[in-house]
């Protein structure tokens, strides 16, 4: 599975942000879709995840401000960021959890999309 992440972008505090998570290969294969953020020198931050089954989970950072969702083929999933604070400033990730199957035995595995840029600033 390969993930490509865009949308970010410079926007002003308050404002909105639209990103995407393009997903190709063993689309099958996903579990789940996450967005995570990262900012210099801290570990990488959960924000929503989707499930297969289309469920939703917030961390309560960005609850009532983000959503999460994604298309009826489940090859693109969105994060749509608004009410937009300085402290959203990061680089965010999509990351897909997989499973596969050989011969018959479970692989798990992740696959990370790259970062995409997100700037909050007057």
């Amino acid at each position: 599975v390969q993930l490509q992440a865009s949308g970010g972008g410079l926007v002003q505090p308050g404002g909105s942000l639209r990103l995407s998570c393009a997903a190709s290969g063993k689309i099958s294969s996903i579990n789940g879709v996450g967005w995570y953020r990262q900012v210099p020198g801290k570990e990488h931050e959960l924000l929503a995840v989707i499930s297969r089954d289309g469920s939703a989970n917030y961390a309560a950072s960005v609850k009532g401000r983000f959503t999460i969702s994604r298309d009826s083929t489940k090859t693109t999933v969105w994060l749509q960021m608004s009410g937009l604070k300085s402290e959203d400033t990061a680089v965010y990730y999509c990351r897909a959890d997989c499973i596969d199957y050989n011969d018959g035995t479970p692989v798990v595995f992740a696959s990370w999309g790259q970062g995409t840029q997100v700037t909050v600033s007057p």
